[in-house]
């Protein structure tokens, strides 16, 4: 008798928080994201705005880009834990500065792929559900 394997359907998040303050960068973001079948509920480019979007729109994920020109991605986001959880994904250009502040977080280091990209947010979403 064979035993069968227990198939995980890879988690989805419902709406994304997008912190970008690349206008191009972050429409790359949205197209990558919604090709993967998430909707994106808004993108912000500050830290103040990423806080006041996270409270009205109480999104799934974030995406957010650890060094801002107004703020800090890194910021923003121990301000909207203090809130509740939410999954993200920090994205920078400089991921071991990201890493020294916040040993646990998920990050990126640009450039990558969109695979990549999925891959990071899989991990966000399931270390969130066994939370």
């Amino acid at each position: 008798m064979m035993i069968a394997e227990e198939i995980k359907t890879p988690l989805r998040a419902r709406r994304v928080l997008v912190v970008e303050d690349n206008k191009l960068i972050g429409t790359l973001y949205i197209e990558l994201l919604e090709e993967m079948g998430h909707s994106v509920c808004a993108i912000v480019a500050t830290e103040t705005e990423a806080v006041a979007a996270a409270s009205i729109h109480k999104p799934d994920l974030m995406i957010v880009d650890a060094a801002l020109a107004e703020g800090s991605g890194v910021s923003a986001v121990k301000r909207i834990l203090r809130a509740g959880f939410v999954p993200h994904v920090f994205i920078s250009g400089n991921a071991t500065s990201v890493r020294q502040d916040r040993s646990d977080a998920i990050v990126m280091q640009k450039p990558f792929w969109g695979p990549d990209l999925e891959c990071a947010i899989q991990r966000a979403l399931t270390a969130a559900s066994k939370a």
